[in-house]
């Protein structure tokens, strides 16, 4: 109809309206030359003519954007012996990653100190600082065998001229005994945590945007050779003021390893591997965690370990030779020629013959190889209309889960140090990371099982759970504890308050760990690195919460406890909002992951008309295709939505 219409009105006949709303007489766009005959007597001066606007580039052909259907099948999936060594190599890093992140309790661990003075005799005294009770360490506080306790201090026992030192954490001497950073000074011990933290945020926020502009594979080299200069300097330092500023670049750095390697080890896998490939990296993290006290024990000192954490990623430098860009970003932003080379190289190395092309990538790659790529920012997602919200929820998930988990921690080991569960700090160390591997242990069935969504809810509910009764019900019980008749002492207070930080920590983990995977798997192609960059430093900023607790000496912990208990609730709503993205092709491009539909958490019944829009129907829906009607225009009876007007 609007063909033979546009004809009529190319004969000579009177231009009808167009269906679409578009200028009269116009196809594409590109205004329809005047008709033959003299020009009107108003125009005897200069020929005004329009100007040609070029045609839109045509569209890439679908087959190369779609990586899990296609191109990934072809190179044999994880089927490939080269696949399978990237992932691999994917891996071996976790180790090195879990010596780093957790060295902070070796390094910065508060010891045991007090001042030792000479009588006149030679013999020397020892008396306990007042610092020694208030202290915020990890582990129990016990003074040092045939050394009084003094009954109060006072701010003369700070002026010492020596300080003794028992360090529990395996090293005979750390940064908090190399430089007396006690009493007065214990406050910089807070700013080394830190710095080590903040830099892992800006990192995060920073080497995520490079890594969609430049490619994973130049920010995880650049990461690696930055680390070895900080991370090596900071053996280094000369005093603390420089230990911390060496920390924040070491932490900066090893956000683009973690960060890099992530979205590596995402964008290899086949829709069905990707979560237990994931959660074999966290075990092997895990492992660095559980190596990390014989690691101390054995190097002794602080300046050696520090050395021995950092030396492994020198391995890491023959990446530059044997490690391959991520060959999804590459289709993604429609790098063909690279692509090309890459795919080639992936079936020599695999001995795999091109032949087997049944769906003819090769091919159409080579159609396309002259286009220029297409390299999109983390910032164009807040043009979008469901992208955008399901990235935040998922941050506030892992901010809460982070965050709330220190509160748990706390609670378990006494918000004050001297109410801690146990009396030894490797037993301490080893209870919080052993509730860190059940909880992935736990991750493995209940998300097979449930999926991402259904997984994520289930934890945060039992995480809510957990801190609402702690909150609630152990006021309740401490106060029918004061009555004479009640049966209740304060160790029934204390085994339910244990209990239900246990699970808390155990759930709050699994809640941090999953909102960042799902994020991975939500968030297209282009952007993948900004958006993990954002979930990582909302869990940065999560983990920044307990140094800032510890620094202001647990001053407002209950509310602390409080505002984090309402994002729970928060949070519980907010997960049924996000789409679920397992056995799902992961997004490639912006639209791929707008069309990306929320499913209900129960299948509905045979016959039962769904509630939520299918696939098809958020295409007609979400407005992805306003480009197209804008360059038809917008006909007089249609209003700005698309509705028509009464």
């Amino acid at each position: 109809m609007a063909i033979d219409r546009r004809r009529e009105a190319g004969s000579g006949g009177r231009p009808l309206p167009e269906e679409n709303g578009s200028v009269p007489g116009a196809v594409g766009g590109v205004a329809a030359a005047p008709p033959p005959g003299p020009p009107p007597a108003n125009a005897a001066g200069a020929e005004i003519q329009a100007v040609p606007v070029p045609p839109p580039a045509a569209a890439c052909s679908p087959l190369l954007l779609d990586y899990d259907g296609s191109v990934l099948p072809f190179l044999g999936g994880l089927g490939g012996g080269y696949q399978r060594t990237l992932v691999l190599l994917t891996w071996v890093p976790a180790l090195f990653i879990g010596f780093s992140k957790f060295s902070d309790s070796f390094l910065l661990d508060q010891p045991d100190f007090w001042c030792r003075e000479a009588d006149g005799q030679g013999n020397w005294s020892g008396s306990l600082a007042p610092g020694h009770a208030n202290r915020s360490g990890n582990g129990s506080i016990f003074p040092p065998p045939g050394l009084p306790t003094p009954a109060g201090g006072n701010a003369s026992e700070c002026d010492c001229h020596e300080w003794h030192y028992r360090i529990r954490a395996g090293l005979v001497q750390n940064v908090v005994s190399k430089w007396d950073l006690v009493c007065d000074s214990a406050w910089k011990v807070h700013i080394a945590k830190f710095s080590l933290l903040v830099g892992l945020i800006f990192g995060h926020l920073i080497t995520g945007c490079i890594a969609d502009w430049v490619g994973r594979r130049p920010v995880l080299l650049f990461s690696v050779i930055f680390i070895l200069i900080f991370g090596l300097t900071v053996a280094l330092s000369v005093n603390v003021t420089m230990f911390s500023t060496l920390r924040f670049f070491e932490g900066f750095c090893l956000a683009g390893i973690v960060l890099s390697l992530y979205a590596l080890r995402i964008e290899l896998c086949p829709p069905g591997h990707r979560f237990m490939i994931t959660m074999v990296a966290s075990f092997i993290e895990m492992a660095g965690q559980f190596l990390m006290p014989g690691l101390a024990a054995l190097c002794r000192d602080w300046q050696v370990l520090q050395a021995v954490i950092i030396c492994p990623f020198l391995l890491m430098l023959l990446y530059w030779v044997i490690f391959p860009e991520s060959l999804r970003w590459l289709m993604a932003t429609q790098q063909f020629e690279a692509s090309k080379e890459l795919i080639l190289q992936f079936t020599h190395k695999n001995r795999m013959n091109t032949e087997s092309d049944i769906k003819g990538v090769v091919p159409e790659l080579e159609k396309e190889i002259a286009r220029r790529p297409k390299k999109v920012c983390i910032v164009k997602v807040v043009g979008t209309r469901n992208l955008w919200k399901n990235i935040v929820v998922l941050c506030v998930n892992s901010l809460t889960g982070y965050g709330i988990h220190h509160c748990f921690a706390k609670s378990m080991m006494g918000h004050e140090a001297k109410m801690a569960i146990t009396h030894n700090f490797y037993a301490d160390y080893y209870t919080m990371a052993g509730i860190a591997l059940a909880s992935c242990l736990a991750m493995c069935p209940v998300v097979g099982f449930l999926g991402r969504r259904g997984g994520l809810l289930l934890f945060m509910i039992l995480t809510a759970l957990a801190s609402l009764l702690q909150l609630g019900l152990l006021n309740l019980i401490g106060k029918y504890s004061q009555l004479p008749d009640s049966g209740m002492s304060d160790s029934v207070k204390d085994k339910f308050s244990t209990a239900f930080s246990i699970v808390g920590m155990f759930s709050s983990h699994a809640v941090g760990s999953l909102s960042v995977f799902f994020c991975a798997e939500i968030t297209p192609t282009v952007i993948r690195g900004g958006g993990l960059g954002l979930v990582l430093a909302s869990a940065g900023f999560g983990r920044l919460t307990a140094p800032i607790m510890e620094l202001h000496n647990q001053k407002g912990y209950f509310l602390h406890h409080v505002i984090f208990a309402c994002c729970t609730l928060i949070c519980i709503i907010c997960i049924l909002l996000l789409p679920e993205s397992k056995n799902q092709n992961l997004p490639e491009n912006i639209p791929d992951g707008e069309h990306y539909t929320r499913q209900p958490l129960l299948p509905h019944k045979k016959g039962e008309q769904p509630l939520l829009l299918t696939n098809s129907e958020l295409k007609d829906y979400s407005g992805l295709h306003d480009s197209a009607a804008v360059s038809d225009g917008i006909s007089e009876n249609t209003t700005a939505n698309g509705m028509k007007s009464m």
